[in-house]
């Protein structure tokens, strides 16, 4: 992962990221040191957990051998900061490691900005964002939280998927879909999806009968080999969620899933991901019970367009007779087609094509664009962005074109700022002034879960609430660009600030483009804030300035670039 890093300073987009750079630089540089104290690495087999009370802390790392479940009664509180990880080849017989969280059981895993809570593999060194890759997939298992919510399924319960279907305590669902599993807040789940057979996998977060009880907000699933989110049934809600460079779809819903969700984002990467969203109604789709969700604020971004060895199929596949409202969100980037809704022939029975045209179904004020060469609002097998079922009983998709037209979505460029899948610190999915996604959005449902925004998408660009910031490996990793607030223009004619080689050695290389030989202070940090050095020089365009790394510390820093109130940073890497 060497490469030369570069952020982005003054452009047409950083005049609304409005914050102190002080606010910035403490929570950057406290995002990098979530482990930077020894710590003891406690295993965890099945054994160490029951129906008791347990405390998980920062000072240790735990580390799961094989499947261990979390029983009926038992409460699991994980303080913020702490790191769990999963063993590869379990010494247990065990397929994978995974922590499961059974029906009567609660989770606490409160992690904060600066501390999340990370669930990853032994391979990862949570203190290097450069020891495993965005395709360092299927390393350990997953998370799994199951509750006696309601199911749309033959049978009231069912064995969660990735578990042996041996195994009871794998089982789920009842009549409660108020159930409490506990609280996920500011998690990162990283690496997993262990593949137990051939196409059977586990998913990064796996929730199954969960109820609305359970507190899901700002969680991470990044590099898992199968589905990033799955839910199955129950009527838990899920806020400020991200699924990034997962193998299969990034977020999946099935069996009678009834929640609420609001700022889920996905970016798939260009070498292994399917559908953005694949959703499913039933089993079988004319199930009394089927989902029927409503989500808003997505921001979904697929493989690439042009030629990528994703599958990549579509932004969204709605299936197996799920009804929903999508709203208020944004799909853009796809290999390949924009949206399938199921149409199958009439003899088939209930499906999500007439669940539509009932008004069960509904996508309002979307905006979707950059489908390879697919550029048309139709079903058009050559240019359409619409994928029409084989066999289907409306083979142009007429009633879902105008479904999507009289509710004003529409096919045209979201403008957001960068979109990169490489970690060279250029991906910003906000959108830049003047996108439409300010514009004529669906009035947002009356009900305490949503926040009520003026924007569409995941992420408002007219402010300065980035949530990927400081807790997410796409941050650590080195994904999210680095913007900065420039107070006087005039001050800092700066276009790009280039540090390289990084990871570096013995010097590393300051350059910044198109600056007028400016006299700056030049200033090098460790991550707890901690000033190196600090020393006036002259920056000319296209000469770098070497700084002496032999008396500095193997690990993370950042280097500050100021003039007057104007200021610019980017971290690296001594190695």
């Amino acid at each position: 992962m060497k490469q030369k890093l570069t952020v982005l300073l003054q452009s047409p987009f950083n005049h609304r990221l409005n914050i102190k750079i002080w606010q910035v630089f403490f929570l950057f540089t406290l995002a990098m040191s979530f482990t930077s104290q020894a710590q003891t690495v406690i295993i965890t087999k099945d054994a160490d957990l029951g129906s008791g009370t347990y405390n998980w802390t920062n000072n240790n790392i735990y580390m799961l051998d094989g499947f261990v479940f979390l029983e009926s009664g038992g409460v699991l509180n994980i303080e913020a900061g702490t790191v769990i990880k999963a063993k590869a080849v379990p010494t247990t017989g065990d397929n994978a490691s995974a922590l499961i969280i059974t029906v009567g059981a609660k989770i606490f895993a409160t992690g904060t900005a600066t501390q999340p809570i990370i669930f990853t593999s032994e391979a990862d060194d949570t203190n290097n964002p450069n020891d495993l890759a965005a395709d360092d997939r299927g390393l350990w298992g997953g998370l799994i939280i199951l509750g006696d919510g309601v199911l749309g399924n033959t049978n009231p319960t069912s064995n969660i998927e990735g578990i042996p279907t041996s195994e009871p305590r794998a089982q789920f669902g009842g009549s409660n879909n108020s159930n409490n599993a506990g609280v996920l807040q500011y998690v990162s789940i990283r690496h997993g999806g262990a593949e137990l057979s051939p196409g059977d996998e586990i998913n990064g977060l796996t929730l199954g009968g969960v109820g609305s009880g359970t507190s899901i907000d700002y969680v991470e699933v990044i590099a898992n080999l199968d589905d990033g989110i799955e839910i199955f049934g129950g009527a838990v809600n899920i806020k400020h969620a991200a699924v990034a460079f997962c193998g299969d779809d990034g977020f999946d819903w099935d069996m009678g899933w009834v929640g609420k969700g609001q700022f889920w984002f996905v970016l798939q990467g260009p070498d292994e991901a399917d559908n953005g969203g694949e959703w499913d109604g039933a089993i079988p789709d004319g199930n009394v019970v089927y989902s029927n969700p409503t989500v808003y604020n997505l921001t979904f971004i697929g493989s690439g367009t042009g030629t990528v060895a994703a599958t990549n199929t579509n932004a969204v596949l709605m299936r197996d007779a799920t009804a929903g409202t999508v709203a208020n969100s944004i799909f853009t980037e796809y290999a390949h087609k924009a949206l399938e809704v199921e149409d199958l022939p009439a003899a088939s029975g209930i499906d999500s094509y007439t669940r539509m045209q009932n008004g069960e179904l509904k996508f309002l004020n979307n905006l979707w664009y950059g489908f390879s060469n697919y550029t048309t609002f139709d079903a058009n097998s050559t240019t359409g962005i619409i994928r029409a079922t084989s066999n289907a009983d409306d083979p142009t998709c007429a009633a879902l074109i105008a479904h999507l037209t009289n509710n004003n979505n529409q096919l045209t460029n979201p403008m957001l700022t960068s979109i990169s899948r490489n970690p060279n610190n250029m991906l910003d999915p906000r959108p830049q002034s003047g996108s439409p996604a300010f514009n004529g959005l669906a009035s947002t449902p009356a009900d305490p879960f949503f926040n009520n925004v003026g924007y569409k998408g995941a992420f408002d660009g007219n402010g300065s609430n980035f949530w990927l910031n400081s807790w997410t490996a796409l941050d650590q990793y080195g994904f999210l660009a680095l913007i900065t607030s420039v107070e006087n223009t005039d001050a800092l004619p700066v276009r790009s600030l280039e540090l390289f080689p990084n990871p570096a050695k013995e010097k590393i290389y300051v350059s910044i483009n198109s600056f007028d030989n400016k006299l700056v202070t030049l200033e090098l940090f460790d991550l707890f804030g901690k000033k190196i050095l600090n020393k006036s020089v002259i920056l000319e365009t296209g000469t770098p300035t070497a700084i002496d790394l032999d008396d500095v510390s193997n690990g993370i820093y950042v280097i500050r670039v100021r003039n007057g109130s104007s200021q610019v940073m980017k971290r690296f890497i001594k190695q």
